[in-house]
């Protein structure tokens, strides 16, 4: 293949790809964080509450959903558990947490946040269309990474003389985290 076309399918896959990447980019460094904090949606109100529970060994599914129901929250249940004496209750746009012994607890409610909730709804996305969008977007990646790799000319940066020790140390950084942390 010619360096210029190698270096003009680099161009201009890079130019398609741009906004994709960039927010693949954005909302994977969120995401990363989100254990931490919720990025796709920010507090609306939080409300406390006081309920009355069973025994713990009552509390599951059918019951947390009950009392979605009758603390007046409409949206649909993720999950739920009881975990160092707190209740908590996922819903989607909602999170309740209640003191097991007091039955005091909150209702915390969410809004999507704008634009980094729709940029995070890229890497959870299922349908068809978009892992065939996804998987093009991947092969092109990999068309960028390697015609990157290879149309700097001869000279002591191209990737005969030094490029392949920092693409070898790329690829390791990433194997030595995943076996060994």
């Amino acid at each position: 293949m010619k360096q210029a076309t190698i270096r003009n399918l680099h161009r201009d896959l890079g130019y398609f790809y741009i906004g994709l990447i960039i927010s693949f980019a954005f909302s994977g460094i969120l995401m990363n964080h989100r254990d931490s904090w919720h990025p796709e949606k920010y507090t609306v109100e939080t409300k406390a509450i006081e309920v009355k529970l069973p025994a713990e060994d009552k509390i599951n599914e059918k019951f947390a959903d009950s009392l979605g129901k009758a603390l007046g929250i409409d949206d649909k249940m993720r999950r739920n558990k009881v975990d160092e004496g707190k209740f908590k209750i996922s819903f989607e746009k909602h999170d309740v947490e209640i003191d097991t012994k007091t039955g005091k607890g909150e209702i915390v409610s969410y809004i999507k946040t704008p634009i980094i909730s729709q940029m995070m709804k890229l890497h959870k996305n299922t349908s068809d269309w978009w892992i065939y969008y996804g998987d093009i977007f991947g092969i092109s990646l990999i068309v960028i990474a390697v015609t990157g790799s290879i149309m700097i000319p001869a000279g002591k940066f191209n990737f005969k003389r030094r490029g392949w020790k920092l693409a070898l140390a790329g690829i390791l950084f990433p194997l030595i985290i995943l076996l060994f942390v």
